[in-house]
């Protein structure tokens, strides 16, 4: 796995999301059957998935973590499941890393950016495997209480420089690693849409950008949904497009056909 990130995730890349878990916001409890898990991930690899993102730790606004073995119980199966197939695990914890990248994971997603496991960045360097490091303010139980920035751009960005920075003196290698803004994930809707109108400053760090805009409520809310609990398809869609003309690179996603057609055509366009 020598192979530098934008040459084996070409842009635009899209990554399947399949969580394994009772509670995340979108497809909880959906997928929590290791057999259901293990048919959707290959359902979004058909559909043009790069990648599928097993996820085993709920991480939407309020939830409550989850401990290393209960994290495994639910991800182990599926990984052995979709064994040669190309998968990431969306984890902060260095044991359920370790093990995932033990079944052929690649990509190693953390939320907290090599915050909350000291042992996790020497975990990915060992196994020379890639990263992304996205940004959250606080954490997941308190993130969306009150989130306030001067420049949520410029902040989002020092965070992220600072963290890549962390990245490699720990051993890992600069361009096997992508950074995400964390849309959602301690932000307002006026927070998310500056960070998307604003992506050109991101992408100007020199690593690939991730954008997880994928059925997050803030899409519902500025389609008026006060309520809303997820966005739309349609209003996901367009925001990665809107995103990959500002330079994005890799989207996660829950729904890959509608997503991999709409940026195959922005790419006819735009390259």
């Amino acid at each position: 796995m020598s192979t530098p990130l934008e040459e084996a995730f070409p842009r635009p890349s899209v990554i399947g999301v399949v969580n394994v878990t009772p509670d995340s916001f979108s497809d909880g409890g959906a997928f929590l059957d290791p057999g259901r898990a293990i048919t959707q991930a290959k359902r979004l690899l058909a559909e043009g998935a790069v990648l599928v993102d097993i996820g085993g730790e709920s991480t939407r606004p309020g939830s409550e973590g989850v401990s290393a073995a209960a994290e495994l119980r639910r991800v182990e199966p599926v990984l052995e499941g979709l064994a040669g197939l190309p998968v990431s695990i969306d984890t902060s914890k260095a044991e359920v890393a370790r093990r995932a990248l033990e079944l052929g994971a690649v990509l190693v997603n953390d939320v907290t950016a090599l915050r909350a496991d000291p042992d996790l960045a020497g975990v990915v360097a060992d196994a020379n495997a890639y990263l992304c490091l996205m940004h959250m303010l606080g954490e997941p139980r308190t993130m969306q209480d009150a989130p306030r920035y001067d420049d949520v751009v410029a902040e989002v960005a020092s965070f992220l420089e600072e963290r890549l920075a962390t990245a490699v003196a720990a051993g890992i290698q600069e361009e096997r690693v992508c950074l995400d803004p964390g849309l959602g994930f301690g932000k307002t809707v006026k927070h998310n849409l500056e960070l998307l109108a604003r992506m050109d400053e991101l992408v100007a760090i020199g690593r690939p950008v991730l954008v997880g805009a994928s059925r997050k409520r803030f899409l519902g809310r500025i389609l008026g949904d006060r309520k809303a609990v997820t966005g739309t398809v349609a209003a996901g869609v367009a925001v990665n497009v809107l995103a990959y003309e500002r330079g994005a690179s890799l989207f996660r996603v829950h729904d890959v056909r509608e997503n991999t057609e709409a940026l195959a055509a922005a790419r006819s366009v735009v390259a």
